[in-house]
């Protein structure tokens, strides 16, 4: 283990942060589209509801596809099996890390707890990733979500038969999204030294989300500029 090995694999984390951070984003303006029971109430079957279902599609479009460039395995990409999960099973690579940790604190003394404590880290990262990976328990949804994002997304199939029969639903993409967030979560502390909590960086884009979606409804709601008028104004 070199240090310029441990630069890849900093830089490799960090990129994944960077595009965790843009499905943060999408994932909570989309949320609401999805599950708010009273927005869905709002919106009825007005005109206006034709849009929302787009705006709604594209969100679900836009984190599917930052989540996905995670796990794309092309020579340029993040590559998080090989390139990241990979070299978190390697001994080498977590004593290293914990050397260079012990060492900028200036406290080589407990070079060994802070070891047993990114190979607990270490774990719990490969159990994620290995729950995605070929022969863990969910690689069909990572499997479904890649083929839709190859032949729905990314390019157009034109066959019927070889395309998806169904979009990724929306409790495998909320799955898949929150696994993802615990995995970035142990990955930063593991090789950046760096405490990132998801969940704060999610309420703060919440929070904007929900005042958009408050002022959202049909023309056939009270409060919309059309409403009362048969077909629009």
């Amino acid at each position: 283990m070199t240090a310029d090995d441990l630069c890849k694999l900093k830089a490799r984390v960090a990129a994944a942060h960077e595009e965790f951070n843009l499905a943060v984003l999408f994932h909570e303006a989309w949320k609401p589209a999805a599950y708010d029971a009273q927005l869905h109430e709002r919106m009825g079957t007005s005109y206006a509801t034709q849009t929302f279902q787009v705006i709604r599609m594209a969100l679900n479009r836009e984190m599917l596809l930052a989540l996905s460039r995670l796990w794309d395995k092309s020579g340029t990409a993040l590559r998080m099996e090989e390139d990241i999960g990979k070299p978190l099973r390697d001994e080498q690579v977590i004593s290293a890390l914990a050397a260079e940790r012990a060492a900028n604190m200036k406290m080589k003394d407990v070079v060994s707890e802070i070891r047993k404590d990114l190979c607990k880290s270490a774990g719990e990262a490969i159990v994620l990733i290995d729950k995605y990976s070929r022969g863990g328990s969910h690689f069909s949804v990572r499997e479904h979500l890649k083929r839709f994002r190859d032949e729905r997304l990314a390019h157009h199939q034109i066959s019927v038969a070889e395309a998806p029969e169904t979009s990724a639903t929306d409790e495998e993409l909320e799955g898949f999204y929150q696994d993802n967030s615990k995995l970035i979560c142990l990955l930063l502390h593991l090789v950046k030294a760096t405490a990132f909590d998801p969940m704060e960086a999610a309420e703060v884009y919440a929070y904007y989300a929900k005042f958009f979606w408050a002022a959202v409804r049909g023309e056939q709601t009270v409060g919309h500029p059309s409403w009362g008028c048969p077909g629009g104004c």
